[in-house]
Order: structure tokens, then sequence, then C-alpha cells
């Protein structure tokens, strides 16, 4: 019996890194592949860049992009060259085509990618930089990384980006910062300028630019700390919120882990299903909110807080929780307890998952004793007392008390 591998773990898929200087980036490997393949795929640019080297057939990619994939998997086995940008599996083509074919199928020939040559040209440590891309993705990506003194490169998506982005900082306070546009990078077009984004007026900028950004916050700067427990005047809402103390304490009950789904029921201002997805770009969430004024809320501070992708069902539970995907965690503020609303909440909830659940009312509270009465789980009673004034002196002043209800389903 032979020991060789079959056809199919073979690599067949060969990805290439190019750069703006095309060819001459290349090594004499890369060139000869190219040469060789019988089929290559890239975007229009790509094929440009390598037209000098290319024997066999051209495929640009389509609109939309899944069918290229498609084409280049009903390929599997024959030999195919794709083009990508600098580094294909940071934010590019190598990382999407590897989702549906294994690394044994494959060999990559990177090369720098623009944030390894925008750190070069600005002389950045680049393990000291947030590294981000906007290619094709909202702005508000870059809020949570927003801190005085932190150095940021960005991809962009076309020529706008770079006043849009400055545009976003003079708003959220950091109109100080110095906005660096590196152009072409690489190429014969390379070019890189500066500006303080309170006066941006760049003009004719290369629609390939890389944006980096050394971060001055302003007085009232909108910064978010690095911890669960935002102040809530940092939060649109009109009361229904889960009052910072008492949301530090929840999050920590929640418990984030890498790539899971939250579900936030009753969600009010969203402060939960935010804070949550702050803790880790993988995060998700799912709030759920009956009234239409406090979803269109919801929706603003997802926006401010940096976190767009907060996705928001409008509508009362359970009702609207019955074709959702499978949660590894679930918050009940807000309505729970509505009929149906817990014992949908214990059905749905993912094996192993935390469901945390907050009583403000005694009917809320009552409801909690037996369901840890009945389920086991932990109790916790959150009691908040705040210093204010009482006539020329002070006092305290207690918030309602939380009591706090914890269960992991076995």
């Amino acid at each position: 019996m032979s020991d060789l591998p079959s056809a199919r773990n073979q690599p067949w898929l060969t990805i290439i890194g190019i750069g703006e200087d095309g060819p001459a980036g290349l090594g004499d490997h890369a060139k000869r592949l190219i040469a060789s393949a019988g089929v290559v795929f890239g975007g229009s640019r790509h094929l440009e860049l390598a037209s000098s080297l290319i024997r066999g057939r051209t495929c640009v990619w389509e609109n939309p992009f899944q069918k290229s994939v498609d084409a280049v998997i009903a390929r599997r086995g024959s030999p195919v060259v794709v083009l990508g940008s600098g580094d294909p599996f940071l934010y590019g083509v190598g990382a999407t085509l590897s989702r549906l074919i294994g690394a044994e199928e494959m060999r990559t020939l990177p090369a720098p990618s623009s944030f390894s040559l925008a750190a070069s040209r600005l002389g950045w440590p680049l393990q000291e930089a947030a590294t981000i891309s906007l290619h094709g993705r909202p702005l508000d990506l870059v809020r949570p990384h927003l801190h005085h003194s932190r150095r940021i490169i960005a991809l962009t998506s076309d020529a706008q980006t770079p006043g849009q982005l400055a545009e976003l900082l003079r708003i959220s306070g950091f109109g100080r910062s110095q906005l660096h546009v590196l152009e072409a990078l690489g190429g014969e077009r390379e070019r890189l300028r500066k500006t303080c984004a309170d006066d941006f007026d760049l003009s004719d900028i290369d629609p390939l630019n890389v944006c980096a950004i050394e971060v001055v916050a302003g007085e009232g700067a909108r910064e978010l700390a690095l911890t669960v427990g935002l102040d809530d005047a940092l939060f649109e809402h009109d009361g229904q919120i889960t009052k910072r103390e008492v949301r530090a304490i929840t999050l920590s009950a929640l418990s984030p882990r890498h790539g899971e789904l939250l579900w936030d029921i009753g969600a009010g201002s969203g402060s939960i299903a935010v804070e949550w997805m702050l803790c880790d770009p993988s995060l998700r969430a799912i709030a759920i909110e009956q009234s239409g004024e406090r979803v269109a809320r919801m929706a603003r501070n997802a926006i401010a807080f940096g976190v767009p992708s907060l996705s928001i069902v409008e509508g009362s539970a359970p009702d609207v929780l019955q074709n959702l995907p499978e949660p590894d965690a679930i918050f009940v503020g807000g309505g729970g307890s509505e009929a149906g609303v817990i014992d949908a909440a214990l059905r749905d909830l993912k094996r192993g998952g935390r469901l945390v659940a907050n009583a403000v009312t005694l009917e809320m509270e009552a409801m909690l004793l037996s369901l840890h009465q009945q389920h086991g789980g932990s109790l916790t009673r959150i009691e908040i007392a705040r210093a204010s004034p009482i006539g020329r002196m002070n006092g305290w002043r207690p918030a309602m008390p939380v009591t706090q209800w914890r269960w992991i389903k076995k």
C-alpha cells in the first residue's frame, strides 16, 4: 500500500501575498508558481500587478465573493494560485479560504502586511499598537481603542475613510489626535502625510490607504475604561438601566468567555449586552426589548460604545426567543417575572451555560427564591448606598436592594 497522501491532502492551492511593488517584491519561488499556474484568482489590482508573470487563465473576484470561493473549491485537487494583499491570513483571502480548505491542502507565501509596513514607516513597535480593520466595517469599531497616548493602525475602505475617521475623533473629544495617512504602501505612489484630526484638510487621497492614530484625549473625551461597570452617564437611558455597581457584579456572574453568545432579556438601555461585548471582540450578544423607543436608544448606545454588531430583537419574551441561536449565557433583568420567560431561559440555555437573573421587586425576588429551592445555584443580595447631601451635612442613601440568582445548566 502506498504511503503517499491522497490528492485531497496534497497542497493544490497556493496563496501568494503580493505588495504594491508587484513582481519586484516576490521571491523566485513565488514567481515560478504564478507562471506555471493554469488559473490564477485575485482582485483586478492583484492580477494587474502580476500580469507580467501570469501565463494561465485569470479569474477576477466576483460579487458576491462567495461565488469565487465556490469556484476555487470546485477546482480542488488541481493546481490553483490565489493572489492576495500582503499577508493573506491577516484580514485577507487566506483567512476566508481556510474556513473551507484544510491547511494540508494549501501552501502560503505571505508578503509584509499593511500593518507591518505602516509600523515600519512610522517607527512604531507593532506589538504596542492596536491593529484593527475598518475595511468594509463600521468606523465605530475604533471607539473602544480611543485612550490617551494609544497608538492605533487601521485598515480603511477608501479615500473617504481618513476624513470620516478624523470627524469621529473630533466629535468624540479626540480632535487633537495626530492622524497619519499612509497611501499605496510599498509601491511607486507611496506617500505619508500627517495632520491633526481637528484640522483635517487632506485631499487627493489614494483609495489604497492605511490610517494611523496617535490618540490625544481632550477634556471630556469619551474614553471607555478597560473594566466592567462603566459610568451610567455614558449610556443613553430612561432610568431603565442596571446601575454600574450591580452591572459589574452581574458581568462577573455571567463570566464571559471567548466566542460566547449572550441573551439579554428585557435589555432596556442595553448596558449589560454592550459591556459583555466590550470584554472581547469575539463576544456576541442579542438584546431583547419590547419597547420601540428603548430599542432605538439601545441601537444608539451600541454605536457610541463601538459595538455596532449588537443584535437587537424588538418584541416580548418568551415569544421572540423561539428561533434565536442557542446562548452560552442569559441575563434576565426587566420583565423576568412575566409568564414563561424564566422557563424559556432554563429550557433554551446551552448545557454548561450560565443564567443570571436580577430582582428588585418582591414578586421577582419570590420567584428567584423558588427557583433557587428547585434548581440550586447561588443567591446574592446586593445592597448599595451612596453619599448625598442632607442639609449642610452628608449621609448614606441606600439604593433599592437587588437579589441575584446565578445558575449553571448541567
